[in-house]
């Protein structure tokens, strides 16, 4: 039975990867990291748990993209660009099979956005990942929470509501025979990087945020950090045809894309003048952007269909309640 050093060796040191701002990584007690002039770092930390992020018989593959693609999509909110990451995991049992899997799907994400593996610990336990992301963003440029200004557009980039149907399917093997049940799992442990997106939207979006709580839950730090309100147009959400057929109605699947976690995509806001070149950026990178709402001066949130009032009380995703 392989030991706790032959693992990392054969596993997580094996990145091919090598960042010229990484003087030392895995080895030695620490990194030695060299962070470029007039940057700022962006650190985040991301913890995913069998039982709670993913069952013990989900795709290792899967489970390595979903944790890295967290942390990635924090960075992606701050409109940072990745550059390094530490992982600790604990493992019941050695099992290299599953590691193989899973290392297949965290470097595969984590090569493609030019971000090298560090350092981190391995240990015996419960099934958990935790991982600490780093990333640059040019001197006063991160994109907050607290700049939302009254008449800013609400944006969010793809298609929202996938997460949650996969989800449902993960948990409820009935639903395994609904349309696209299968893609739509596969679509809630592997979300799409916005990161390119973030970076973007320096000196564009007034806030931004990424969507792991819902998007019910997370437009309120936006509005409790900027002192605002906000609308949401319901009926302008975007959802995949997938979805929607798996709903067997797009208003069915609305109501999941705005509640539904995990989901990485970016809500933010946007200036009125600077819309259309919001638009232009994101098109040129290939990603959807829509607009769902704008920002009050009412200190509440506020959801509307076909420009009606509703009285929904939505809730979105909380570990603790789930």
């Amino acid at each position: 039975m392989a030991g706790e050093f032959e693992l990392i060796s054969k596993y997580f040191a094996k990145q091919k990867l090598k960042r010229s701002d990484v003087e030392l990584s895995q080895g030695d007690d620490c990194a030695l990291l060299v962070s470029p002039p007039d940057t700022q770092i962006a650190v985040s930390t991301d913890s995913l748990v069998a039982g709670t992020h993913f069952l013990e018989n989900a795709n290792p593959k899967w489970v390595g993209h979903k944790a890295l693609a967290s942390n990635i999509s924090d960075l992606a909110a701050m409109g940072a660009e990745p550059a390094w990451v530490s992982m600790a995991i604990s493992l019941p049992e050695p099992d290299e099979q599953w590691l193989e899997g899973f290392c297949e799907g965290f470097f595969s994400l984590a090569d493609s956005h030019n971000l090298q593996l560090i350092g981190g610990d391995t240990t015996r336990g419960p099934l958990s990942i935790t991982l600490t992301i780093h990333g640059f963003v040019p001197d006063k440029q991160a994109l907050l929470r607290s700049g939302a200004k009254v008449g800013d557009k609400v944006f969010v980039s793809g298609s929202l509501g996938d997460s949650h149907a996969g989800l449902e399917v993960i948990l409820d093997e009935d639903k395994r025979l609904l349309p696209n049940a299968s893609e739509l799992e596969r679509r809630h442990y592997c979300a799409s990087s916005r990161a390119s997106l973030g970076m973007l939207l320096r000196g564009k979006a007034s806030s931004c945020i990424d969507i792991s709580d819902g998007l019910i839950s997370d437009i309120k730090h936006i509005m409790e950090r900027s002192n605002v309100g906000a609308d949401l147009h319901c009926d302008k959400l975007p959802v995949s045809q997938e979805l929607v057929k798996f709903c067997e109605s797009k208003q069915t699947a609305q109501s999941y894309a705005l509640k539904s976690g995990e989901e990485y995509e970016l809500c933010f806001t946007v200036p009125q003048h600077l819309i259309e070149s919001v638009r232009l950026a994101a098109k040129n990178e290939g990603v959807q952007v829509t607009e769902v709402g704008e920002i009050t001066d009412s200190q509440t949130l506020k959801l509307f269909r076909n420009n009606k009032a509703l009285q929904e009380n939505v809730a979105g995703f909380d570990h603790f309640r789930a």
